[in-house]
């Protein structure tokens, strides 16, 4: 039996060697997106990937998340390429909005195509198509153009249909209860 599953076991391992990059979707309105992404990530560099996370939205907050990526050194990596929130931006403000994440987007296919990394996480990708930032085309053509061993992770509400049709995984985040109901504020540690 032994042999047998030490046979069973290489099969594996050499499948695992031929790596098949998904492309992965957490969306919908409740909390955890960029958590769940996040641990994707944290799990894929236990594993000795190499993991960028892309910011689309998030600016110059300090988020817990950027302390924990320092010490877990250059294999996981987290770039703030937004302007922060855009939701109610007006005009000059929305067209540096604009700006960011048309520059993040470019950043992004320069790095799938570096072949550095093993996992690219575009953190609220989402936002900046709802928001009108960037196209759902543009987008579109970032994953046509994904090389074969890439996992490439998208954050956000509201994820476009043309999208979720292009996803090897969607997961969609319900609300069914939230602290905010309670007049409880966003907590250090779990929202930043």
């Amino acid at each position: 039996m032994g042999k047998r599953y030490s046979e069973l076991f290489r099969g594996v391992v050499e499948a695992v060697k031929e790596r098949q990059g998904l492309i992965i979707i957490n969306t919908g309105n409740g909390k955890g997106k960029t958590t769940a992404a996040l641990g994707l990530g944290m799990r894929a560099w236990g594993q000795g990937f190499k993991v960028l996370v892309l910011q689309f939205i998030k600016g110059n907050w300090k988020y817990g998340e950027l302390q924990a990526a320092a010490r877990m050194g250059e294999d996981f990596v987290i770039r703030q390429l937004g302007e922060g929130f855009v939701r109610h931006a007006k005009d000059e403000a929305l067209a540096d909005h604009k700006d960011a994440a048309e520059d993040a987007l470019l950043d992004a296919r320069k790095e799938m195509m570096s072949g550095k990394w093993d996992m690219i996480i575009l953190d609220e990708i989402n936002y900046a198509i709802k928001f009108g930032l960037v196209s759902t085309e543009a987008v579109l053509a970032l994953l046509e153009a994904k090389p074969q061993s890439l996992h490439l992770v998208l954050t956000g509400r509201d994820a476009q249909q043309a999208i979720i049709d292009q996803a090897d995984l969607v997961t969609e985040m319900c609300v069914v209860k939230h602290p905010y109901k309670k007049g409880i504020p966003a907590q250090q540690g779990i929202e930043f």
